[in-house]
């Protein structure tokens, strides 16, 4: 019998490949051609990820049409974060998690941090609310965390405890997680790691104007969501155009009912113009984002424990007395004059183009922040704070030609910044000018089974603001900012002036020990100067309920972390190991400031005061991967995850001191998930499949915490249960319907995040029920509905 051995060269990134191939075979009759998917041969070297397959010549046919099974395991994940060009995750020594946009339509969350928290293991989020989630990786959060915007760092006063991302949560296509020091490439800020967020980006050139429109319910604060993306492309110029806009009232849970002031609105529009040629392309975004929010502070009255709300001002208003909120103002969709209101603008210009054998990146963006918080009842359209950020990006790198197994890049990014306050009451940072930016030179070698990559960087930044004065305002009786020609005015920022500066920088290998195993290593040395509340704050933050203490002779902290990983992938089973050990020098933390008593230090109003400590520190732990996808399965999968992490404070005078001072604040604890679904092709018209998924989430108890002067207390474990399916409709040739059904906390279990800031939201020693603080959402039905034409 005559054989012949096709080779298919294609290239795809999707999680799922079902293709027809057209072979012509008048050469060959009565043959049995054994189709075999093999890797492509460009530079990254990837793999098809389809089966090998048997296909029988008829002897009076001149085509046949081969239809090739998808094999996941033989897809390799393209990213993009992490490297100076699009490589394989895999090869890449640092630990990078992709989302993809199938990931992210079918988990049912409040925001795309929490739907990310839910995909990846080891990364977390600090919660405020529903819409307020700061992503956290290995322990370390706020400005440690940089996050991008397709490339560009999104500067949003991301310091702030209830700051959260001015992000359209639903034109997020796919997200990748650096977790680990990345600021060999991106400089300050990314000591723990980044979240890269991508929006979305036609890849079919139909010529046709295409369509996808989300719809979303969530039951627990009845949140509506509604999202629709318009977009047109060729094979030369591309047009998208978004826009989105969710509500919701205050969340619910067995213990605290409604949640007072969690309710929010958000609106979002989007655009992207761009021009592609044979050797590159030029994109234009430009995003609109606008936000308007309850600030919760979790006043109660002391036997009911039902929320009550500020109704005076300053010394006249008594925590202790204010009148309980309505029933019908707790279950409203409008926003209390109470509230923040945050607009953010972001305009940018991404280009790439081959210049020779190299290439060249250029990004350039401007983005305007606006934040507003409404904090005086008496007159609500008075801001307590206001602020408006202004911050240029830009960022250039030079992709030199291949040579000798080596690719190189050099490249500078950085930003100008600056901050001013406006028409407001209450003034926690200065006005301030920030001069940021870095030069870096990254190298790969690849071969035969190594991969090794690294590089420096040196970074320079500058902060620096003027005398800031602060005075009465005779007829309103607030403060408001004034200038040193006032003979009442008080100064509250004193000019301030440094240049910080740091080296950076990684080498790092990935050892593949046959097609299934692979070993990486790495160590990183990361960078981050102190955030601009660290050095400068000396105020209340309304929104935080936190008055805040600086100090401007802080040094800038400096990471060494070492990552070790060892990853499988076998036909029926695959996972990982990785741990990390991370020793930061300058370490920034908050501790709470007591009264006389040893008590937390309390305003009238209940704000806590919190000054900023430095010292050494040490985070380690790691993260524990491990799937079941049996090949005869027919789509069943078990997925298991454990990550854990421990933070000490080495500041000699606290070893052995425990809870009151040796550990790190803001650790979580350790955590399990579980996951099996099974997905069930249908033989139906109009049903492609139906995919049924159950999730188990164990928190263990954290009893290593800061405890000093309250700063927080123990939690104890919890677990929850969720359930849910998605469901795949065919309605016609280009048109697709995905249905997903999520129900979170199935069992309505009352609990406590030890991330949650709500958690601390409490004024009373003593409580009628033996709870304190407030308590994490409570059960949650969400039902999406995504159409694609």
């Amino acid at each position: 019998m005559k054989q012949a051995i096709i080779i298919l060269i294609l290239a795809s990134s999707a999680l799922s490949l079902k293709g027809q191939l057209q072979i012509n075979i008048s050469s060959a009759r009565n043959s049995d051609f054994p189709i075999i998917p093999t890797e492509n041969n460009d530079e990254h070297n990837l793999n098809l990820g389809s089966e090998k397959d048997t296909l029988k010549i008829q002897p009076n046919k001149d085509h046949a049409n081969p239809h090739l099974r998808s094999n996941f395991l033989d897809l390799e994940e393209v990213i993009i974060s992490g490297s100076t060009r699009a490589s394989l995750a895999s090869e890449n020594p640092i630990a990078i998690a992709s989302v993809s946009s199938k990931q992210i339509e079918r988990t049912a969350e409040n925001n795309i941090i929490d739907i990310l928290v839910k995909n990846v293991p080891g990364l977390k989020a600090v919660k405020t609310g529903p819409n307020i989630s700061k992503p956290f990786i290995h322990g370390l959060g706020y400005n440690r965390v940089l996050t991008l915007y397709d490339g560009i760092r999104q500067e949003g006063q991301q310091y702030g405890d209830e700051h959260g991302l001015e992000i359209d949560d639903y034109n997020i296509e796919r997200a990748e997680v650096i977790k680990g020091p990345a600021s060999l490439l991106y400089g300050s800020d990314a000591i723990a790691g980044v979240i890269s967020l991508f929006p979305y980006i036609p890849s079919t050139h139909n010529k046709k104007l295409n369509w996808k429109y989300l719809n979303e319910y969530q039951t627990n604060n009845n949140l509506i969501g509604n999202s629709l993306r318009l977009y047109y492309s060729t094979e030369r110029f591309l047009f998208v155009l978004n826009g989105s806009y969710r509500m919701a009232k205050n969340y619910r849970n067995p213990i605290d009912g409604r949640v007072y002031l969690t309710n929010f609105n958000v609106t979002n529009l989007s655009a992207i113009a761009g021009y592609k040629t044979d050797k590159g392309f030029t994109y234009f975004n430009l995003t609109l984002y606008d936000n308007h929010q309850g600030i919760p502070d979790g006043s109660r009255d002391s036997l009911t424990r039902k929320f009550t709300k500020q109704t005076l001002e300053q010394d006249q208003d008594d925590i202790l007395n204010r009148p309980i909120v309505p029933e019908q103002e707790l279950n409203s969709y409008k926003i209390p004059d109470l509230s923040q209101h945050i607009q953010h603008y972001r305009a940018y210009l991404h280009s790439s183009h081959e210049i020779g054998s190299g290439d060249v990146d250029v990004l350039f963006g401007v983005q305007q922040n606006i934040r507003r918080e409404f904090t005086h009842p008496t007159n609500a359209k008075q801001a307590g704070m206001y602020m408006r950020l202004n911050t240029l990006n830009y960022g250039i790198r030079y992709n030199a030609p291949r040579f000798a197994n080596i690719e190189t890049a050099i490249g500078i990014n950085g930003m100008l910044q600056s901050n001013k306050n406006k028409d407001a009451t209450d003034f926690p940072i200065p006005d301030y000018n920030l001069i940021d930016g870095g030069i870096y030179l990254y190298g790969k070698w690849k071969k035969d089974k190594w991969s090794i990559s690294g590089g420096a960087r040196y970074d320079l930044r500058q902060v620096q603001w003027n005398d800031f004065y602060v005075a009465e305002d005779p007829y309103t009786g607030f403060e408001k900012q004034s200038d040193a020609n006032n003979p009442s005015a008080d100064l509250q920022f004193e000019a301030f002036k440094k240049t910080y500066r740091g080296i950076s920088g990684s080498i790092g290998a990935t050892f593949h020990a046959n097609k299934n195993i692979s070993l990486k290593a790495n160590v990183g040395r990361a960078y981050r100067t102190p955030n601009i509340t660290e050095i400068g704050s000396n105020g209340l933050d309304p929104g935080a309920h936190i008055t805040y203490l600086g100090n401007r002779t802080f040094s800038p902290e400096f990471s060494l972390q070492e990552d070790f990983g060892v990853n499988w992938k076998f036909q029926d089973v695959s996972g990982e190991i990785a741990v990390f050990n991370n020793n930061i020098q300058n370490f920034i933390f908050m501790s709470a400031i007591a009264d006389a008593q040893g008590n937390p230090l309390l305003d009238a109003q209940g704000n806590r005061t919190y000054q900023y400590l430095q010292s050494k520190a040490q985070l380690y732990g790691g993260e524990f991967w491990f799937a079941i996808h049996p090949r005869n399965g027919k789509g069943f999968r078990l997925d298991n995850s454990l990550s854990t992490v421990y933070g000490y404070n080495h500041q000699s005078e606290l070893k052995g001191k425990g809870t009151e001072g040796e550990y790190l604040p803001l650790i979580p604890p350790l955590m399990i998930n579980s996951s099996l679904l099974k997905r069930i092709e249908s033989k139906s018209k109009w049903l492609s499949s139906i995919t049924p998924k159950f999730e188990v989430e164990h928190s263990a108890s954290q009893n290593k915490y800061l405890g000093i002067n309250g700063t927080e207390t123990a939690t104890p474990s919890y677990t929850l249960f969720n359930l849910g399916f998605t469901a795949e409709i065919n309605s016609a040739e280009d048109r697709n319907i995905h249905f997903v059904f999520q129900v979170n906390n199935l069992f309505d279990k009352a609990y406590q995040s030890h991330l949650n800031r709500l958690k601390y939201f409490e004024y009373y020693e003593q409580s009628p029920n033996g709870k304190y603080g407030i308590y994490n959402m409570g059960r949650n039905l969400a039902l999406k509905i995504i159409l694609s034409f």
